[in-house]
């Protein structure tokens, strides 16, 4: 099988019909190996929203959030496994085929175990057109499974041909067997009148394929019979399970997806039956798709915009997925992950009392999912710092932090400084003005961080009401993000135009990634953190998660023009940068902002720069504190 030793063993099980969701999974339990000490099997449960060729990807992202709370009924009942590791993943595509191959790509799966279904088509087949478009070139070892409750399996029968199968079948039999505690009968069938030397021939071939077992675990049976396929369904009645590989057909020159001895051993027996084909593909038959196991196919090949409206409906989350804190408390202890949360704060003394105490109460005294809460002060003038520190939360001021690298004002310089103080393997931050406060603006952006690996930086989205005159509008907030920050990503950086609010102030991500990130220091934090994830990680390692609602104070209009601006400039450096753009002059920093009195206007000039900080890996006194040096 693929498996390597550095990493867990990962079955993929694609499900469409969920009454049989639990078995199918129980099954795939049963086929991981036993794992090292300290290491735990994985499977992943995968749902496939199919959208057609005339419809935007886009449109998936209802359908694909019922699929996740269907998988995610399956990943509350199965996620008590000890040494199992249980994950789900919703993909959408054109083709359910499609969405398995690209899904067993991603994971890096092991074994793709699919439902044997009888077919409806007109012809004599048990394969859906599924199972035969993946069967032909298949992203990795299969096994198709005819299944029954897989509460006994203490007697495996493994029908032993030989073949480039065989050796996976019986990897996968003897798991079982040591899972359950059972023994493997490995049964040879010789056809009748063959000669002495020619049956001990077949004896010898046999014990070299068990060569090492141990006898307590596998048991030989040699039967003299005319017929394969009477010979295992006879001897099947004395056993739980077969477990058998794919068989060729008639002749060389004739394709086969499974074979005919397996088809019918599949269709006739009573109980389960598990038929194993390995990676490879089919000889003599031609899939009509070209070069789909090249690494990135889909992303190298599909238009930006098809590619972003993917991602806009498998990357796109809702909070409420995540309002069970029990099953993300238990999800956080399973991924053995600790989580910080930061809070930013420059004299918010109305607000930061509120916030702390419902993300305190709810997420760290009720529900264990914060490790720390840290407010990282940028020494407030009021009674910010005071109230953070009554309710027992450590402070630090972020110009004290780092000291030898001095200080710069603003909320990104925090941000930076922040991480090396914070503990955490995920790391949250959260604005703190925040009015309508609720522990679902750090659940939402942690939670697609604890179900999806492949998930390192989440983006907090939500309706924002502005306030015009004494009357308070539903929505009409984040004027520069509509006016500014998502025409210039939609121009320069179209894979990032399906964000739905690039400068939102709650996020999250995976320490791994923010350290190796640079931050500006000011207004285009949020900018450059999502370019340059992009740049670093690609597009899936983004999510986005709907937070509902914000209320916050509305910023002046004046203050909204110099954030306008400063992002600006951040789109511009990280274009010549990339070499995507080039300048002929320097950036202008200086913005002449129009200020006017009752009886005349004036020019008031402002130096507005963001200074860009090293990714904190790079700074000596964060790899001592982290033990990287």
């Amino acid at each position: 099988m693929a498996g390597s030793a550095d990493r867990e063993f990962t079955i993929l099980v694609p499900l469409s019909d969920m009454r049989f969701a639990g078995d199918l999974i129980r099954v795939a339990g049963g086929l991981v190996p036993v794992q090292p000490a300290g290491r735990r099997g994985r499977v992943v449960a995968l749902g496939v929203v199919e959208i057609p060729e005339e419809v935007d990807f886009s449109h998936g992202v209802r359908p694909a959030k019922e699929h996740r709370q269907q998988l995610g009924r399956i990943f509350k009942e199965m996620a008590k496994s000890p040494d199992l590791e249980i994950a789900t993943l919703v993909r959408v595509s054109r083709q359910v085929w499609q969405g398995v191959v690209d899904a067993a790509m991603e994971e890096h799966s092991d074994l793709l175990l699919l439902p044997w279904r009888e077919s409806s088509e007109a012809r004599d087949t048990l394969f859906g057109t599924t199972i035969e478009e993946v069967a032909k070139d298949p992203p990795c070892d299969i096994a198709l499974v005819r299944q029954q409750p897989l509460g006994r399996c203490r007697r495996i029968l493994l029908p032993v041909r030989g073949g480039p199968h065989a050796a996976l079948a019986l990897r996968l039999a003897l798991g079982l067997a040591e899972r359950f505690d059972g023994v493997v009968t490995a049964l040879r069938i010789v056809p009748p009148g063959i000669s002495l030397a020619d049956v001990e021939a077949e004896k010898e071939r046999l014990e070299g394929f068990l060569a090492g077992l141990p006898p307590e675990r596998v048991q030989r049976l040699f039967l003299v019979s005319d017929s394969v396929v009477q010979a295992i369904l006879s001897e099947s009645h004395q056993h739980d399970m077969i477990v058998m590989g794919a068989s060729a057909g008639p002749s060389p020159a004739e394709p086969y997806l499974f074979g005919s001895i397996a088809e019918r051993v599949a269709k006739e027996a009573d109980g389960s039956v598990i038929v194993v084909k390995t990676r490879g593909r089919v000889e003599g038959l031609k899939p009509d798709w070209g070069g789909r196991f090249q690494e990135e196919r889909a992303r190298v090949s599909m238009p930006i915009s098809t590619l972003v409206d993917k991602w806009f409906a498998e990357n796109t989350f809702d909070s409420a997925e995540w309002s069970d804190l029990d099953l993300l408390v238990q999800m956080k202890r399973a991924s053995g992950v600790t989580i910080s949360l930061g809070l930013p704060a420059l004299n918010e003394e109305e607000t930061i009392g509120p916030i702390i105490e419902s993300i305190k109460t709810e997420l760290m005294d009720r529900h264990p999912l914060l490790d720390e809460m840290v407010l990282i002060d940028s020494n407030s003038t009021d009674r910010t710092a005071e109230i953070a520190r009554g309710y027992g939360i450590p402070v630090f001021v972020h110009q004290d932090i780092l000291p030898r690298y001095g200080a710069v004002a603003g909320k990104g310089e925090a941000l930076w400084k922040s991480l090396h103080v914070l503990k955490g393997d995920i790391v949250a931050w959260i604005d703190t003005d925040i009015r309508n406060i609720h522990p679902r603006f750090v659940y939402g952006l942690i939670g697609p961080l604890l179900q999806h690996p492949r998930v390192k930086y989440v983006k907090g989205f939500y309706r924002r009401p502005i306030k015009v005159g004494h009357k308070v509008q539903s929505t009409g907030g984040g004027r520069v993000t509509e006016l500014t920050a998502r025409p210039m990503l939609n121009l320069f950086y179209p894979e990032l135009s399906g964000i739905v609010q690039p400068l939102a102030g709650e996020y999250a991500g995976r320490r791994e990634a923010l350290e190796r990130l640079p931050f500006f220091s000011g207004y285009g934090v949020e900018t450059g953190l999502l370019i340059d994830c992009l740049d670093a990680y690609g597009l899936q390692a983004i999510g986005q998660v709907d937070l509902k609602r914000r209320v916050h104070r509305n910023q002046s209009l004046v203050s909204l023009s110099k954030m306008a601006f400063t992002l600006i400039q951040v789109v511009m450096k990280r274009m010549e940068d990339q070499q995507r753009l080039r300048l002929m002059a320097e950036l202008n920093c200086s913005m002449k902002l129009i200020q006017h009195s009752r009886d005349h206007f004036h020019l008031d000039v402002k130096e507005l720069r963001d200074q860009e900080r090293p990714p904190m890996i790079t700074v000596p006194e964060y790899r001592h504190a982290r033990g990287l040096s």
